[in-house]
């Protein structure tokens, strides 16, 4: 690879592909500079340290994760909507380990960048949500029991914890028809 082609923008995808191959915590400089065929000093030329590649891969895992859900929903709306848009949390998730686990552990809401990251996710599930008949106060409810799902069985998912036989997939499609059911209780509650 010829050094002059080097950005932060391969960086940061060259070491999303690499968290998501051998996990976030194994990521390092070296292997990273190694996959980019440069010196690891060759990388501060870009970044200032391993921890600001985990930040930038926490933002682009949730732009990349913003732009699935999006699509997903193209199309439908309301509950199947909502429905997709879990499923392709679900999915990115699962299918991106180590962005994944950047996501999670990376997500401080110390400066505008990093908390738009997430914000801008939670406000479009709330657009979804508006025509149901579902007061403000219980969409933002539903988006917390929403993310808490989501993001806690994606975790256990790919930290391999459930030890059943069953299907984590089937059981992952029977909890959201749960919380879905239980969201469809709450139309016309204030």
């Amino acid at each position: 690879m010829v050094k002059n082609n080097i950005s932060e923008e391969l960086i940061i995808e060259t070491s999303a592909s690499i968290a998501n191959k051998i996990g976030l915590d194994n990521l390092s400089l070296k292997i990273v500079a190694e996959e980019l065929n440069i010196k690891s000093p060759s990388l501060y030329n870009h970044v200032t340290s391993l921890e600001e590649i985990k930040r930038h891969l926490m933002i682009y895992g949730w732009k990349q994760l913003e732009e699935k859900m999006l699509e997903s929903a193209v199309g439908v709306a309301g509950y199947e909507a909502l429905k997709n848009m879990c499923n392709a949390f679900y999915l990115y998730a699962t299918s991106n380990k180590g962005v994944f686990t950047a996501m999670l552990w990376y997500n401080k809401y110390d400066n505008d960048e990093l908390e738009n990251a997430t914000t801008r996710l939670f406000k479009m599930l709330f657009k979804v949500m508006r025509p149901l008949n579902i007061s403000d106060d219980n969409i933002n409810h539903i988006i917390r029991t929403l993310r808490g799902f989501l993001e806690g069985y994606s975790l256990l998912v790919n930290n391999n914890a459930f030890g059943n036989p069953l299907s984590v997939k089937e059981s992952f499609d029977l909890s959201l028809e749960i919380i879905m059911n239980g969201i469809k209780s709450l139309e016309g509650v204030k």
